[in-house]
């Protein structure tokens, strides 16, 4: 029997990734992904994969920006699955620019996406969550739900945001028996971070390889990017809790960049 034995999760922003990889975890154990992405076509090719390995998973067109589509996302799947065991909230991006120059229209872009759609994907699941007396909630943060950095005004605001949403759908959930917990990753070498570093490069003027030493990894204990792999770790334990004893936590997984 593994772990995710027949249950269905959510996990938005899930065709590439930490969410790619989340999403074949969970089928590796047994889950049933449901592959939220902007991108459908992204999306159906990873459910596609895990298809092919002999699990099952399923594609839904989602901007979690869209409530409505959130909505259809959420339905469609009842509609398939009759049932929603887990939401992982993952979707997000990345806007580097010094407070006193970034636009408002990215700034409310940013916010929206991380914060917005954690409330939005959040909600339509909840009722469904509720109902079973069955749900458990993860929401993707990161160090900067911890710490702040240069350049990253909205985003570290919006990831401080997602420990404080989390903390109240522990206290609300709780008599559902659904848990809300937070993972916090370190810099992992994903596509948004292969794209910030010739980014901050420029605005800080200095070499790529000073910003992956000196900014991104200078906090940590040995040198070390986070993987996709450890986040998942991190995720599936929270995932997989037996009961709401965890609830209300955030982890953070970064090789010691920030340390309880």
């Amino acid at each position: 029997m593994s772990r995710f034995d027949g249950r269905v999760a959510i996990v938005t922003g899930a065709a590439s990734g930490i969410g790619k990889e989340i999403a074949l975890r969970l089928a590796a154990e047994g889950g049933i992904p449901v592959i939220a992405d902007l991108n459908l076509d992204a999306a159906n090719a990873t459910a596609a994969e895990i298809k092919a390995k002999g699990g099952d998973a399923f594609a839904v067109a989602m901007n979690v920006t869209d409530e409505a589509q959130v909505e259809k996302g959420v339905a469609d799947t009842i509609a398939k699955y009759g049932k929603i065991d887990i939401l992982v909230s993952n979707a997000g991006i990345q806007i580097v620019k010094p407070i006193v120059d970034f636009p408002f229209a990215d700034w409310k872009k940013l916010l929206s996406i991380h914060l917005d759609g954690a409330f939005l994907t959040t909600k339509a699941c909840l009722k469904h969550m509720y109902k079973a007396k069955y749900g458990r909630v993860v929401y993707m943060g990161s160090v900067h739900s911890k710490e702040a950095s240069k350049l990253k005004a909205p985003y570290v605001t919006a990831k401080h945001g997602l420990i404080g949403l989390s903390k109240v759908l522990a206290k609300e959930g709780a008599e559902f028996n659904v848990s809300s917990n937070v993972v916090c990753p370190g810099f992992v070498r994903t596509p948004l971070v292969e794209k910030q570093i010739p980014e901050q490069a420029a605005e800080l003027k200095i070499s790529e390889a000073d910003v992956i030493k000196n900014v991104m990894l200078k906090d940590t204990i040995d040198g070390q990017f986070t993987t996709t792999d450890d986040v998942a770790d991190a995720v599936l334990f929270y995932a997989a809790a037996r009961n709401t004893v965890h609830s209300g936590q955030s982890a953070v997984v970064s090789h010691g960049w920030f340390m309880q």
